[in-house]
């Protein structure tokens, strides 16, 4: 019924869960997700978290580097191998994030365009990851003709216009936890006027625990809570939620 568009399952604190990945698996089932993306942060990585969820053939995989993972240099020939595993159903997470590093931005912008210029070979949507860089966000996708591919923006907190930039450029946008969160006023305002048909839900897992679970570790589980608290947003039936959001994800990763 849920489909959770975003996950690090490969991150979870498994000591919270028996030590058993199967724990969280079947929590996920029983709440009605029957689907996950398990998101790669950086390429040293993605081996195991490929690894990890080689026997689940209901949770897909996307591979690239975080802009927040910038140790090493984006081998972009490396990036295209995995990316074309047909496992891999999506090239990230990439982006800019000028919130937590500033510093960076210089190295963050090569391997953004690196990883666009991969997606644009392999024909396989991206998955963004912006802070604080709007403009240059938009700008790198336009030049990239990221149109071609198209993607997400995910665990989404910018503007309204920036959301109808990206969805110009045929992109969709996935909420997290944080519109339940008691501060993100402006954010559920933006929730208020996308499109369902342009629409996303995610858990961002281990991170951002939604209300009522804020302070726990998050899980695929949890989707449950963003689509609920989305639905009554958009005043529409958690059921019409749910179907379109799993229409959206299989358009844009599965097709």
């Amino acid at each position: 019924m849920f489909i959770d568009s975003h996950c690090h399952l490969d991150r979870l604190d498994l000591s919270l869960y028996n030590n058993d990945l199967n724990n969280v698996i079947n929590n996920a089932l029983a709440h009605g997700v029957n689907e996950m993306l398990c998101v790669s942060v950086d390429l040293a990585s993605y081996p195991a978290m490929l690894k990890t969820i080689e026997s689940y053939d209901f949770i897909h995989a996307s591979c690239g580097q975080h802009p927040l993972y910038q140790e090493e240099m984006v081998n972009p020939t490396v990036l295209e191998k995995y990316c074309r595993n047909s496992r891999v159903v999506a090239v990230g997470e990439t982006g800019l994030d000028a919130f937590y590093a500033p510093e960076t931005l210089e190295v963050q912008t090569q391997s953004f365009i690196e990883h666009v210029d991969v997606s644009t070979k392999v024909n396989k949507p991206l998955i963004i990851h912006t802070r604080d860089a709007r403009e240059q966000t938009i700008d790198i996708l336009k030049q990239g003709h990221a149109d071609k591919v198209g993607g997400v923006l995910h665990c989404f907190t910018e503007s309204y216009e920036m959301a109808k930039q990206a969805i110009d450029l045929g992109f969709y946008i996935s909420i997290s936890g944080i519109v339940t969160f008691k501060n993100a006023k402006e954010l559920r305002e933006t929730v208020r006027k996308l499109p369902l048909d342009r629409l996303l839900i995610e858990t961002d897992s281990p991170y951002l625990a939604p209300v009522p679970h804020r302070g726990k570790e998050n899980q695929p589980a949890f989707v449950k809570d963003v689509a609920e608290f989305i639905a009554d947003l958009k005043q529409v039936s958690v059921e019409q939620l749910a179907e379109q959001t799993s229409k959206n994800f299989q358009d844009l990763f599965i097709k």
